[in-house]
C-alpha cells in the first residue's frame, strides 16, 4: 500500500527537467527575434521573386509581338513604350506627370482619411446612426467611382476640387466600413474590462476601441487608398482639362485620341507601377507592423 501511494505522488509531482524544459520553452515563444535579416536573404526571398515576374511578362510580351497575334497598332512592342519613356523623360516631364497625380491622390486620401475615420467610429458605436447611415455606406462603396465625374463637374465645374470630390465620394465609404468591421470584432471581454479600469467614452475609445480595431481599420485603409486612386484616374480620364495639368489620367486619355498606343501601354504600366509603390512603401509595412505587434508575424 505504501509503495502505491509513493508511486501515485511521483507521479502527481512533474519532474524538475519537464518543468526546466516548459520553462524553455515558453521563454523562446515569448522571445522576439531582433536579428537583422540579411541582404542576401531578402534579396533573394523579396526582391527575386517580382523581378523573375516582370521579365517573364516581358518576355511574353515580346513573344506575342514577334508571334504577330495582332498588329502593331494594337500590340505595340516593349521597345516602343521604351521610347515613350526616353521621349517623356527628355522632355523633363516624365516625373511630373507622375507626381500631378500622386500628390493629389495622397491629399485626396488624407481628406478622406479625416473624414472617413470619426465617420466609421460614430456608426460603429451608435446604434440609431448605424441603422440610418451604415446601409448607405455599403451602397456607396459599391458604386462605380466613375458614376461621380458628371455630377462633381457640373457642381465644381474642371478644377482639383472636382478631383477631390470624386476622391472623398469614393474613398470615405471604403475607410469607414473597415473600421466599422474592426470595432464589430473587438472583443466584448475587452470592453468591459476598459470600463472596468475607467475608460469610457473618448478615453475608451483611444486607449481600447481604436488599438483592437486596428487590423480592420488597416484594412479599410488599403482599400480606401485602392478606391482613392480609381477615382482619381477615372476623373483624370473624363475631365481632361488643360487647366487642370497633365496627370496620368490625361497621359492615357490623349494616348487614346492619338491612337499612340505606346503611350497608352505607358500610361497604364506607370498607374500600376504607382499603386504597387503606395502599397510596398506605405500599407504593407503598416500592416507587418500590426501584426507583428500582435504576435501574428515573427519573422520579416
Amino acid at each position: 500500500m505504501a509503495s502505491t501511494e509513493t508511486s501515485s505522488e511521483a507521479k502527481a509531482k512533474p519532474d524538475s527537467h519537464d518543468l526546466a524544459g516548459l520553462e524553455a520553452g515558453l521563454d523562446a515563444l515569448d522571445a522576439v527575434q531582433s536579428h537583422r535579416t540579411p541582404v542576401s536573404e531578402v534579396l533573394l526571398k523579396k526582391v527575386l521573386p517580382p523581378v523573375v515576374a516582370v521579365v517573364l511578362v516581358v518576355a511574353l510580351w515580346q513573344a506575342l509581338v514577334w508571334a504577330k497575334v495582332t498588329d502593331e497598332g494594337s500590340l505595340p512592342a516593349p521597345s516602343a513604350v521604351w521610347d515613350s519613356v526616353s521621349k517623356l523623360w527628355m522632355a523633363g516631364t516624365l516625373l511630373e506627370v507622375v507626381w500631378t497625380s500622386v500628390s493629389r491622390g495622397l491629399l485626396g486620401f488624407l481628406l478622406a482619411l479625416a473624414i472617413g475615420t470619426p465617420l466609421g467610429l460614430l456608426v460603429a458605436r451608435v446604434k440609431f446612426v448605424r441603422a440610418a447611415i451604415g446601409p448607405i455606406l455599403s451602397g456607396l462603396q459599391s458604386l462605380p467611382s466613375v458614376a461621380w465625374v458628371p455630377p462633381a463637374v457640373i457642381w465644381l465645374g474642371l478644377n482639383n476640387q472636382m478631383m477631390y470630390a470624386v476622391i472623398l465620394l469614393g474613398a470615405v465609404p471604403s475607410i469607414a466600413n473597415g473600421l466599422v468591421s474592426g470595432v464589430d470584432q473587438v472583443p466584448p471581454l475587452f470592453l468591459r474590462a476598459g470600463r472596468t479600469m475607467g475608460a469610457t467614452g473618448l478615453k475608451g475609445t483611444w486607449h481600447i476601441v481604436m488599438p483592437a480595431a486596428l487590423p480592420g481599420y488597416v484594412a479599410g485603409l488599403k482599400q480606401g487608398w485602392a478606391f482613392s486612386w480609381r477615382s482619381l484616374m477615372a476623373a483624370e480620364i473624363i475631365a481632361s482639362s488643360p487647366d487642370l495639368g497633365l496627370g496620368l489620367g490625361q497621359l492615357l486619355e490623349n494616348g487614346r485620341n492619338n491612337a499612340d498606343m505606346p503611350g497608352v501601354f505607358l500610361a497604364i504600366l506607370l498607374i500600376l507601377l504607382v499603386g504597387i509603390a503606395i502599397d510596398l512603401l506605405l500599407f504593407s509595412p503598416l500592416e507587418r507592423a500590426v501584426l507583428r505587434g500582435r504576435g501574428l508575424l515573427v519573422k520579416n
